[in-house]
């Protein structure tokens, strides 16, 4: 008798979602905004990678992503935080 496995549809995480969203919108914010934006994009970013080693759940490589840019997004709002300070 041959055993089945039940099929899972893997899906991204919410938080991966979320962190690549925030990134991406964190360079169209304003100095604070963005800042904002970009710790919520790390914040959710940690939190997509710790769910995707689920077998059951994807977005590894989107949270990942999500740090790096929400990284970037914090550099970003620095500058553009300096360019108001100076204007």
């Amino acid at each position: 008798m041959a055993t089945t496995t039940p099929v899972t549809n893997n899906s991204f995480s919410l938080p991966s979602i979320i962190a690549v969203v925030a990134a991406i919108w964190s360079f169209f914010a304003s100095a604070m905004g963005g800042l904002v934006l970009a710790l919520i994009a790390i914040v959710f970013g940690i939190l997509g990678v710790v769910i995707s080693l689920s077998p059951a759940k994807r977005g590894g490589v989107a949270s990942t992503f999500g740090i790096f840019a929400g990284g970037l997004g914090i550099v970003a709002a620095l500058i553009k935080g300096i360019m108001w300070l100076m204007s």
